[in-house]
């Protein structure tokens, strides 16, 4: 069984959709184990995201990508060429994005919780994004206008990437005694409970 954290962002709780991304959850099977309706920090935005030279490249490697599919020019958009200060750059948009509102963040469990959590909400780039999942039928934002107004994509949700990124997350936004663990009614009728090793 894995734990993922999910967190809908301001933009997702502004626009009332935190029922129908719940929902979405729920109908798949997977159990809420932690909810909480939260401010985040500028601390916890900064410990949400990864201080790593990997990720900042990966990230800016992405968004140069991106950048050159849309014929933008990234040293007169961000300054620079480098992967490494646009995943900075990044990093930064992305705390302020997380920390602007109140979001709801979510712990859920189930087997290959993590994945099936990153395939509920579907691609980072809503334009990329498939129907069906909750940025591609929620959000129509893209890199043009994410690079006009000099900010992430406003994609509604989180998912943790990784079982560890999970872990940590938790440890983030959550203390152990607010994650639950109980039993739903419908693993009881199937006995799903029982071979999964829990009484």
């Amino acid at each position: 069984m894995e734990k993922t954290v999910i967190i809908i962002k301001h933009d997702g709780v502004a626009r009332g959709l935190m029922g129908e991304i719940i929902k979405r959850f729920e109908r798949i099977g997977l159990k809420l184990v932690a909810l909480e309706f939260i401010q985040g920090t500028e601390d916890m935005g900064k410990s949400h995201y990864p201080d790593s030279e990997k990720w900042y490249r990966k990230v800016g490697e992405r968004t140069l990508s991106e950048y050159k599919e849309k014929g933008i020019d990234p040293i007169k958009e961000l300054g620079s060429e480098d992967p490494i200060e646009i995943g900075k750059l990044i990093k930064q948009w992305n705390v302020e994005y997380l920390t602007f509102g109140p979001v709801l963040a979510m712990v859920w469990e189930g087997p290959g919780a993590v994945k099936i959590g990153r395939k509920l909400v579907g691609e980072t780039n809503p334009a990329n994004a498939l129907p069906g999942t909750i940025r591609g039928d929620f959000s129509i934002d893209n890199a043009e206008l994410a690079n006009a107004h000099k900010r992430p994509f406003y994609n509604l949700v989180h998912a943790s990437g990784e079982v560890a990124e999970a872990d940590e997350e938790m440890a983030l936004w959550f203390e152990n005694i607010e994650v639950m663990d109980y039993s739903t009614y419908s693993a009881k009728l199937t006995g799903v409970e029982g071979r999964l090793g829990k009484k």
